[in-house]
């Protein structure tokens, strides 16, 4: 158990701050969960009503999406207080089908990508989180930051002007309440103070009412009406295929960034599956689906100190009984008030350090161009699968072109058994970026008719490499020279014995 301080207050481990048994024994940690999935709801209302938008459905499609995302991942989740629900970039995919097909083929379509999901994280695709560059983790982060404060300018042209001095109070409550107290959460607190003054003092500027209508019944069951055919699999099976990509790609990389956050590890493959049983406990309550937002879970996390899956779980019902049985005084909250705090989370999120001018001057080039082409392409495409798939393969052209340039080749000429001999000494990894140089290195015309290529410091990675030296050897044989190649490892000789002359590498 954790050691008591002053006041009867628990200090708490980082793993122990995850625990829901932990938190129910501590007043002042339930609270902070209680009053973080109550910010987290605020948050979502509007959001997910402009998410609905975005899609083509009704704005309580995108409600009950967001409530039952965020109950369900409570309890089958693998990250502690991460938020799931109805998203942009989910709603972003599914759009074309809602116009083209109608609302029952997209519920379809969302019950579908549940299920891809739950084959994907059964069967381990959250490791391959481990080959995505820190580079790209940070360009995503900072984008994601970016997109968050661009949705909020929107809500600042063309409104009236007192939108504008309630955002800057806003903004003071959220940026500065926190070095006065952290008893409640500052967004709370400036949601909360900008209700009141706009109720009392009559100002007539934008709500959430003005989003769409809130809901007024509890979701129930529903049947997509489409005919189980081929033909209805053809229609919704790409659309299925990009939400489960794109739904887990931002799931895991936010369950990565609260990792970094809150000092903790997470279960990533049961987070998989677990967005794949959310979305299709979703799709079957009539929601859009969804998967992990990094704004709400940063509001979650970093602003409110959540750290378990109370907050999760309580944000999704918080978010029900407010638009279902308090939507009159939701209705009434002015969008400036969310709009100071989505703009302190963008603040919050993006990663200063890794643009300071020293971070800048100390780190290797190849690494500020992939952070920066992430952030341009998702910034541009709004689309994270797309800027997270280009910024690793700029990585990986840029890490394939600086170890090309690691092979060295060292050529020296000596009488060996009393022939004369050219012996190729070869320095380094040998894939298909260095060993098309390779082929370039030898002296083919003025060699002696006898050369030995020495790979004991080199290691044959891939077919490109066996193709160059097949194409070496040929080479050498027209000229008449006798070619021996040594030092080859293990996994080498197994490779060149498997593929070796049968590349066609003298076409």
């Amino acid at each position: 158990m954790a050691a008591k301080t002053a006041g009867d207050a628990p200090a708490f481990t980082p793993e122990q701050l995850q625990s829901v048994r932990e938190t129910l024994k501590s007043p002042r940690r339930l609270k902070t969960e209680v009053l973080a999935g109550l910010v987290v709801a605020l948050a979502l209302i509007p959001e997910a009503i402009a998410f609905s938008i975005i899609a083509g459905v009704d704005p309580r499609i995108g409600l009950f999406a967001s409530f039952t995302m965020a109950v369900t991942i409570a309890f089958v989740g693998g990250r502690p207080a991460m938020i799931s629900a109805a998203t942009g970039a989910i709603a972003l995919v599914i759009a074309p089908l809602v116009k083209s097909h109608g609302l029952d083929y997209f519920v379809a379509a969302v019950i579908l990508a549940g299920i891809f999901q739950v084959i994907l994280g059964l069967s381990g695709v959250a490791k391959l989180m481990r080959f995505i560059p820190r580079s790209v983790m940070v360009g995503f982060v900072n984008a994601l930051a970016i997109l968050i404060f661009l949705a909020q300018v929107p809500e600042l042209i063309n409104v009236p002007w007192p939108v504008y001095p309630l955002a800057a109070l806003g903004l003071v409550i959220v940026f500065g309440l926190p070095r006065l107290t952290k008893a409640v959460p500052a967004p709370l607190v400036a949601i909360v103070v900008l209700t009141l003054i706009t109720v009392l003092a009559s100002v007539a500027v934008p709500t959430v009412g003005d989003k769409g209508d809130l809901p007024e019944s509890l979701p129930s069951l529903f049947i997509p009406n489409v005919p189980f055919t081929l033909e209805t699999l053809q229609v919704i099976f790409p659309f299925a295929l990009a939400m489960a990509f794109v739904g887990l790609l931002e799931s895991l990389m936010t369950a990565k960034l609260v990792d970094d956050v809150t000092d903790t590890r997470s279960h990533k493959s049961r987070e998989a599956w677990g967005q794949g049983v959310a979305n299709i406990v979703t799709g079957f309550t009539g929601g859009m689906g969804g998967c992990a937002m990094i704004g709400q879970t940063m509001i979650n996390v970093k602003a409110s100190g959540a750290r378990t899956r109370i907050s999760t779980f309580l944000a999704g019902v918080f978010l029900l009984i407010l638009v279902v049985a308090l939507g009159s005084v939701v209705s009434v909250i002015p969008m400036a008030a969310l709009v100071a705090v989505m703009i302190f989370v963008s603040w919050a999120t993006f990663d200063w350090h890794s643009i300071h001018p020293r971070t800048l001057k100390m780190m290797p080039k190849s690494e500020t161009i992939v952070m920066a082409a992430t952030v341009i392409v998702v910034v541009a495409t709004h689309n994270l699968a797309i800027g997270v798939g280009v910024g690793i393969l700029v990585a990986v052209v840029l890490f394939a072109r600086r170890v090309a340039h690691f092979v060295t080749v060292e050529r020296t000429v000596q009488t060996v058994d009393g022939r004369e001999t050219a012996t190729y000494v070869v320095n380094g990894e040998l894939f298909f970026a260095s060993s098309n140089d390779l082929y370039t290195q030898f002296d083919y015309a003025m060699d002696p008719d006898r050369v030995i290529i020495d790979l004991h410091a080199s290691h044959l990675w891939d077919a490109s490499t066996i193709a160059a030296l097949d194409a070496i050897i040929e080479k050498y044989r027209r000229h008449g020279t006798d070619v021996t190649i040594t030092g080859l490892n293990d996994a080498s000789t197994a490779m060149r014995d498997r593929l070796g002359g049968k590349l066609d590498a003298g076409h």
